[in-house]
């Protein structure tokens, strides 16, 4: 079989090398790029992200990211958000006063959590439900979460047409949303090119959906 095609949108985001290696070892063939065609035409589309949410929307907007991700997304193509590159999926970001507008593919708010430790750095169980893809075979593994902001709910729910999302859970001084799969979108909160082994096997597990 050919090993899957993924593009790891190339805008500046700092851990892009990190996530194309983690995906190298879960079998994809991988490509940096911002290259409208070759975003287009991959098998997947990774968005990773580090840092502020209003920067990260900034140096995605420069290379036309939300355009090229609803498109995709539009034509049931697959794309996976890491970390803020899950974040900016949502409609809004607060962060340090600043109220920053998101892509807006699902409704929402990215705020601070409400804990005494921040930023929330290390290892951490989640809770997937069980008819999760990305997390099959993984439900009792850790894995590696470095933020200070999150989605702390939950709104978009299924339709007739449309089937409902999965959404994982994890717990820092509240609970957050650490996982979506939503259609053709999916997305952590955490890295998975940072969670070891059970990293490599969700991001395995996410190649298998392509």
């Amino acid at each position: 079989m050919t090993a899957p095609s993924v593009v790891v949108l190339d805008y500046g985001s700092g851990n892009v090398h990190s996530a194309a290696k983690a995906l190298e070892h879960a079998g994809a063939r991988v490509e940096l790029t911002a290259d409208r065609d070759r975003v287009m035409a991959a098998d997947g589309l990774l968005v990773p992200g580090v840092g502020a949410f209003a920067a990260v929307m900034s140096a995605l907007q420069s290379v036309r990211g939300g355009e090229l991700i609803e498109r995709r997304l539009a034509g049931g193509r697959k794309v996976l958000g890491i970390c803020v590159g899950m974040q900016v999926m949502f409609e809004r970001g607060v962060e340090r006063g600043a109220d920053t507008e998101g892509l807006g593919e699902w409704p929402g708010v990215i705020e601070q959590l409400d804990a005494d430790v921040l930023p929330h750095m290390g290892w951490n169980a989640v809770t997937p439900p069980d008819d999760s893809a990305l997390f099959a075979g993984l439900a009792d593994e850790r894995f590696y979460f470095v933020h200070s902001y999150a989605a702390r709910s939950w709104t978009l729910e299924g339709t007739a047409r449309i089937a409902h999302p999965r959404v994982t859970w994890a717990h820092h001084g509240e609970q957050f949303v650490a996982a979506v799969e939503n259609g053709p979108l999916s997305a952590t909160q955490f890295h998975p090119e940072k969670s070891g082994e059970a990293g490599i096997r969700l991001l395995g597990n996410w190649l298998a959906t392509l």
